[in-house]
């Protein structure tokens, strides 16, 4: 299979109830695509990955979520000791 590449890096969301009406789970997910879309070269060619808000998700800020998705990133990469 050689001059065969893989695809982009993608990412998916998935914003439950629990994290709010649906005016805060789209603006949550509208936050964590900015902040992924960002870091998506980090990331191997070929990957898929899954960021799920949990509940207080609705409530953090800009600064919060992107502190809390390079950590999962981070760990997710190999790069964190837990």
């Amino acid at each position: 299979m050689t001059g065969e590449t893989l695809p982009a890096p993608r990412a998916g969301f998935v914003v439950s109830k629990a994290v709010g009406n649906a005016v805060v789970r789209t603006a949550v997910k509208r936050k964590l695509r900015h902040l992924v879309r960002d870091r998506l070269p980090q990331l191997p060619p070929g990957s898929l990955v899954v960021v799920r808000a949990l509940p207080g998700a609705g409530d953090a800020d800009h600064a919060q979520l992107a502190r809390d998705l390079d950590a999962a990133l981070q760990r997710l990469l190999g790069g964190g000791a837990r």
